[in-house]
Parts: C-alpha cells; sequence; structure tokens
C-alpha cells in the first residue's frame, strides 16, 4: 500500500462524497482519480450512486467518480490496519 493509498482509505471508514476527498486531502482531480481506480481494482473500496447506493458492473470511474460517494471495504480495512 502507497502513503496516497493509506492516506485515501483513511478517509473512509465511513461513506464519503468526492468533494469531501478532494477538500481533504487538496489533490488534483487527475490524482484522486487514479488513486481511487486503483483502490477500486484491489476491491479495496466501494462506490455508491448515493450514501445507500453501492454501484455493482463496470462503470467509468474518471468520467462519473466525481458525483460518487466512497468507502473502504472490509478488505482495504484489513491492509490499511495492518502497515
Amino acid at each position: 500500500m502507497t502513503d496516497d493509498e493509506f492516506d485515501l482509505i483513511d478517509e473512509l471508514y465511513f461513506v464519503q462524497p468526492y468533494s469531501y476527498l478532494k477538500e481533504t486531502l487538496d489533490w488534483e482531480d487527475e490524482k484522486l482519480l487514479v488513486i481511487l481506480q486503483r483502490l477500486l481494482e484491489k476491491e479495496w473500496i466501494k462506490c455508491l450512486y448515493a450514501p445507500d447506493e453501492e454501484i455493482f458492473g463496470d462503470f467509468d470511474i474518471s468520467k462519473e467518480g466525481k458525483q460518487l460517494f466512497y468507502l473502504a471495504t472490509k478488505k482495504g480495512l484489513i491492509h490499511h490496519n495492518t502497515i
């Protein structure tokens, strides 16, 4: 787990909108979206259309990511807490 991945998962113990992550981490959109995509591919986070509406199936995080909500998965939290 990279330092950036660690920092991002650290903010995802609860469902958070993209805008919160952007403001809190103060990263450029490109960096934030790339790291979110990487964490999604590792199954360390899940994406949601709304706080209680998880996304299943394929979607383009680079196009839709700014409108979504995020939450760390159990797998992601285990990796986060073992470092």
